[in-house]
C-alpha cells in the first residue's frame, strides 16, 4: 500500500493536531515543475497576484476536475503559474494544507469536518458536488444484502465520506464493527485488492466504483439511498486561510473558474463528458453516467440557505459538517467538535 506511509490522520487516531512529517501525494502539474507539496515555501506575492496557484485535486468527475481538463485555470491566471498535484483521499489533503503545501484543496466533508475540528487553517468556499450514487457499497456475487457483510472483508478509505457512509450504515442496521474486518485501502489499491479476491466488498467512489461494477460487483446501496436516510456527504473546495486573506480576489477568480467548468458541462454535456473521460481514464460513456451521480451547483445555487449560504445566513452545510464531526466523536476517531458556530465560520461566503 504505497500510499499508506508515513500518513499523518489528523485526529482520526484521536490525537490532537501533529506536527507534520510527509504526506502522500502523486503529483501532476499544469504550467510548472513538481515541487513536494509538504515542503514548497508559500506562494510569493506579486502585487495582488499570486506567483504560483497549487490546486490540490481528486479524480472525481466534478468543475474542479473538468476546469483542469479545459484548461480554464491557466486562462484564468495567465500571470501565475497553476499547479495541479493530484491525492487519492482527503486525509492527504488535510495533511498538505496543514504543511502549506498546497492553496486550494478538495476534500469530502468527513475529512473537512475532522480538518475543522483539529484547527486546521482553512476555509470551505465551494461545493464542488453533492454525492449522489458515485459513491456507493459494492459487494461481489454472494453477498446480497448489508447482514451478509458479516466475517467479511470490506475496504474503503479511512476518513473519507465513503468510510463515514459505511460506519453510519452499519450503525443504522445494527451491525456492530467487529462483525466484519474492515480494511484502511485507497481507492486505487482497492480495486488492486479486489481483482486479487483480498476483500468482499468495498464502500467508494467513481471512478473506481465502475471498475468493480465491470468486474462482476453489485451495489447494495448508495450514498443517494443513504442521503434520503439523513446521512448527506459532498465534495468541498477548502482553500488555504492564510492564501485567502492574502489574495481574496485570486479566491474569488477561482470560483468564477468553477463557475465556468459548470457552465462548460451544462452547455454542452457531451464535449465536457469526453474531456473528463481523458482525465478519469474511462470512456466518454462510463465519464456521462458517473457525472449524473453527482449534482454540480454554480456559485449562485450555492448562496442558497440549502447549501453554503451567505455572511449574513450562513447554509445549512454547516450542520453537515457538525453532523460529521459528532460523528467522529462518538466513533472516537476525533476527541471533540466545536459548536455549530465554529462551522458556520468555516465558510467562505463572501467569496461567493
Amino acid at each position: 500500500m504505497s500510499l499508506k506511509r508515513r500518513e499523518i490522520l489528523f485526529g482520526l487516531l484521536g490525537a490532537s493536531l501533529p506536527v507534520i512529517i510527509s504526506s502522500c501525494v502523486s503529483e501532476k502539474t499544469g504550467s510548472s515543475s513538481n515541487p513536494s507539496p509538504t515542503t514548497a515555501a508559500a506562494p510569493a506575492t506579486t502585487g495582488t497576484v499570486p506567483e504560483k496557484i497549487r490546486i490540490g485535486y481528486q479524480v472525481i468527475p466534478n468543475p474542479e476536475l473538468l476546469a483542469k481538463a479545459l484548461g480554464l485555470t491557466e486562462k484564468a491566471f495567465p500571470d501565475s503559474k497553476v499547479e495541479y498535484i493530484s491525492f487519492d483521499s482527503g486525509r492527504d489533503v488535510n495533511t498538505a494544507i496543514a504543511a502549506k503545501g498546497i492553496d486550494f484543496g478538495a476534500l469530502g466533508t468527513v475529512p473537512a469536518s475532522v480538518g475543522i475540528a483539529s484547527g486546521l487553517p482553512y476555509q470551505v468556499y465551494f461545493i464542488l458536488d453533492v454525492i449522489g450514487a458515485a459513491e456507493a457499497l459494492i459487494a461481489k456475487p454472494g453477498i446480497n444484502s448489508i447482514a451478509d457483510l458479516k466475517g467479511k472483508k470490506v475496504a474503503t478509505p479511512f476518513g473519507s465520506t465513503a468510510h463515514f457512509s459505511l460506519e453510519s450504515l452499519l450503525a443504522l442496521e445494527n451491525i456492530p464493527q467487529k462483525d466484519l474486518k474492515i480494511l484502511d485501502l485507497q481507492p486505487p489499491d482497492i480495486v488492486a485488492a479486489w481483482q486479487r479476491g483480498d476483500i468482499d466488498a468495498s464502500y467508494v467512489w467513481q471512478p473506481n466504483l465502475s471498475k468493480l461494477q465491470k468486474d462482476g460487483g453489485k451495489v447494495l446501496i448508495s450514498s443517494a439511498d443513504l442521503a434520503k436516510k439523513g446521512i448527506i456527504t459532498a465534495d468541498l473546495g477548502a482553500v488555504r486561510s492564510e492564501f485567502a486573506e492574502q489574495y481574496p480576489d485570486a479566491v474569488k477568480k477561482y470560483i468564477g473558474v468553477l463557475d465556468e467548468a459548470v457552465k462548460a458541462y451544462r452547455d454542452d454535456p457531451e464535449s465536457a463528458t469526453k474531456a473528463l473521460a481523458k482525465e478519469l481514464n474511462i470512456t466518454p460513456e462510463e465519464t456521462a453516467a458517473a457525472v449524473k451521480e453527482l449534482i454540480w451547483l454554480d456559485s449562485i445555487e450555492q448562496r442558497s440557505p440549502k447549501y453554503l449560504g451567505t455572511p449574513n445566513d450562513p447554509g445549512e452545510f454547516a450542520k453537515i459538517l457538525k453532523d460529521s464531526a459528532d460523528f467522529a466523536v462518538k466513533q472516537k476517531k476525533i476527541t471533540n467538535a466545536p459548536d455549530l458556530a465554529a462551522f458556520q465560520k468555516s465558510l467562505l461566503t463572501k467569496a461567493l
